[in-house]
């Protein structure tokens, strides 16, 4: 059954649209009902929405509802609009103008010990998971990112965007989009504390990147979790020792 006579058969529990819209928070509910769709396999990657018209008459609602909706499904990346053809849900989701899990995760960033226990839960799962998936060209970029590492301590240039292109490296080695929108949303909140590990130990961070990578190459799972939770401990304690001394 099309989409356009989904929406004006009114009394079917599998429609993916429903009944009018009530007024309170039109364009939110429209979202929700998208969402469900979604969810339920109603709506799939490639269908076209309703039009703007049919919507409008469909819902009960007025047309800048329907555009504040589309508007926020642009946003978070859901939907593409091609004019001429009408509003396409993605068949993958775009990059985001606006990502709701990093602006949630961004607000968390002063709940310190629930960032930290996220990572330490996050980082082993990645890194094992692009353990298995890593190509040729995702461990040449790893290690040239703990060459570049080991050049900038030399010369006293380290900074966190070094520490950042290892982890960056192999979260992208897992080549799947959901784990690097994640891990990418946490590599930002954590970037200011690398800087400050990376001026105060960085000797520390580039043998802890070495012996990470070490397990990775050898595809030794429990060594990529115990050399993960050692580079942890000492990341942990310096950021402690540093705030305590601060």
């Amino acid at each position: 059954m099309s989409l356009k006579r989904k929406l004006s058969t009114q009394t079917m529990p599998t429609d993916p649209f429903g009944h009018s819209i009530e007024r309170r928070s039109v364009a939110m509910q429209l979202l929700e009902r998208i969402k469900s769709a979604l969810i339920r396999g109603e709506l799939k990657p490639g269908d076209y929405l309703p039009s703007e018209s049919e919507l409008t008459q469909s819902l009960g609602i007025g047309k800048s509802s329907v555009r504040e909706a589309i508007k926020m499904l642009q946003a978070i990346g859901i939907v593409e609009v091609r004019r001429g053809q009408g509003t396409i849900i993605r068949r993958e989701p775009g990059d985001p103008i606006v990502d709701p899990m990093a602006f949630g995760m961004i607000l968390a960033r002063g709940m310190t010990r629930d960032v930290l226990e996220f990572r330490r839960m996050f980082e082993p799962a990645y890194t094992q998971q692009a353990m298995y998936a890593a190509t040729a060209a995702d461990h040449a970029q790893i290690r040239q990112a703990i060459d570049d590492m080991e050049i900038a301590i030399a010369n006293g240039e380290q900074t966190s965007r070094h520490d950042v292109a290892f982890h960056r490296a192999i979260l992208h080695a897992t080549h799947n989009p959901m784990t690097i929108r994640v891990g990418e949303t946490l590599l930002q909140l954590i970037e200011a504390a690398l800087e400050t590990s990376m001026q105060s130990l960085p000797e520390v961070a580039l043998k802890d990147h070495k012996a990470i990578y070490a397990a990775f190459k050898a595809g030794d799972a429990p060594g990529v979790q115990e050399a993960i939770e050692v580079s942890s401990r000492s990341w942990e304690t310096n950021l402690t020792y540093l705030k305590e001394s601060g």
